[in-house]
């Protein structure tokens, strides 16, 4: 094993052996190299003030070098803000930013302990990092029945994890906090679980009031104190898109510093919250009272994305960090929230006008851009081919019954209309059938 791997799996261990026992072989020996030519490239940037001949990028008058037909078209930006390689961890203004953004927006993280966000190519990247660092084959990662498809193979097929379900709904159509809790204490014999929090929810579009909030943070310290480690990932794709009376903050905040044998990790990005799907701007961040856990857990993280990426995208870091600096930032933001939010609204009224009563049941949703349908007469993958081929209408199937809409997609005054076409096509293969 390298020796920086060493000092760094000793430094873990020494100050939280908890963490140091989640860490899979491969997070073990992972290790961001300190005499390599990042860091030899970044020594000289600092002081080779007559010739730097060490990293590998082109310089032309003292800039870039870059085609005139591309800067054209980014022409508000300096070339040394786009086309020079952005450090491993991200521009450094851009984590500043992106953080004092959590805080703003997470009042329960004032005084807490937690890193500083390391940029990720979005969220699916940032939950690679987690799977690499934390999951062994036949470690427990435990998700609800509804979850986003992607988890199965970031953790299933890539690190061999076993994926371990719980309904997301109970009885009363809340937060199956009991279910949450059962499957990590099933885990007391494996000492270790992965749990993955995503809120709100893909597919249903789901969050949790604040009492099943508190809920979700005593099953978690349920199983730290049953002598589970538990790693709790809170998947905050569509962090801020919260409608109606749900928590509106991320559940990081309460897990940072709940127990020393649990380990709090942020997975979030622009992705979704500022509209810039394709710009593939994310971060990771740890919640730990360590210092020097969290210094350890950065350096792994900067091994993981040295060894698979290098580093993000520049000019999309650039872009984002333009965005959160401008003053008219939240005035726009404010803006598309309302519109989600009448998108979602115009579904529930459409939904609650007891017109498709006969057709399907949904599932309980306030948040995000999804809502899911609980077909009664059908099966999910048959309707949505029909609304396919017949209507023109795509939907994402789930299961035998479940059909995924995603709302957000949709303008306010064609809800109705997407609804009714649906609900014909229901009608349809109910006639075919018979």
């Amino acid at each position: 094993m390298n020796e920086l791997a060493k000092q760094l799996n000793e430094t873990i261990e020494r100050e939280n052996p908890h963490v140091y026992g989640m860490l899979s072989g491969l997070g073990k020996q992972i290790y961001f190299p300190k005499v390599g030519i990042l860091s030899q490239s970044a020594e000289a940037k600092a002081k080779a003030d007559k010739y730097n001949a060490t990293i590998g990028i082109a310089l032309e008058n003292g800039q870039p070098m870059h085609l005139k037909v591309i800067q054209d078209t980014l022409s508000a930006y300096s070339p040394k803000d786009i086309y020079e390689y952005a450090p491993p961890a991200g521009k450094p203004e851009l984590r500043t930013a992106w953080r004092k953004k959590m805080l703003e927006e997470n009042p329960s993280l004032e005084g807490k302990s937690f890193g500083n966000p390391v940029a990720t190519n979005a969220l699916t990247h940032g939950l690679s990092i987690v799977a690499d660092l934390f999951a062994d084959h036949g470690d427990a990662v435990i998700i609800p029945d509804k979850n986003w498809e992607n988890y199965e193979l970031t953790f299933g097929i890539r690190r061999g994890a076993e994926i371990v379900h719980y309904p997301l709904y109970n009885a009363d159509n809340r937060f199956n906090s009991q279910g949450l809790r059962d499957a990590i204490l099933a885990q007391k014999d494996k000492g270790k679980a992965i749990v993955i929090l995503n809120f709100p929810n893909n597919p249903t579009g789901y969050t949790p009031g604040p009492e099943e909030g508190r809920e979700i943070v005593a099953a978690i310290q349920a199983g730290a104190e049953a002598g589970i480690r538990v790693v709790a990932v809170t998947d905050d794709a569509y962090f801020g898109l919260f409608f109606e009376d749900s928590v509106h903050e991320s559940l990081f905040g309460s897990l940072c510093g709940l127990d020393p044998r649990i380990l709090p990790v942020k997975v979030d990005g622009a992705t979704k919250e500022e509209y810039v799907w394709g710009f593939r701007v994310g971060f990771i961040t740890y919640g730990s009272t360590s210092e020097a856990v969290l210094s350890a857990l950065e350096q792994k993280t900067l091994g993981i994305i040295r060894a698979t990426i290098s580093s993000g995208p520049h000019p999309s870091q650039t872009f984002v960090l333009h965005a959160l600096k401008s003053p008219d930032f939240q005035a726009q933001k404010e803006e598309k929230f309302a519109i989600m939010k009448g998108r979602a609204n115009k579904v529930k009224s459409v939904l609650d006008s007891g017109k498709f009563d006969d057709a399907w049941e949904y599932y309980p949703f306030n948040s995000g851009y999804f809502m899911c349908l609980k077909l009664k007469s059908v099966h999910a993958e048959q309707l949505r081919s029909h609304l396919l081929d017949k209507y023109g209408i795509g939907t994402i199937a789930l299961g035998e019954t479940d059909l995924r809409v995603a709302f957000s997609c949709i303008e306010e005054e064609k809800i109705e209309d997407l609804f009714h076409l649906i609900y014909q096509g229901v009608k349809d293969l109910e006639e075919a059938a018979v």
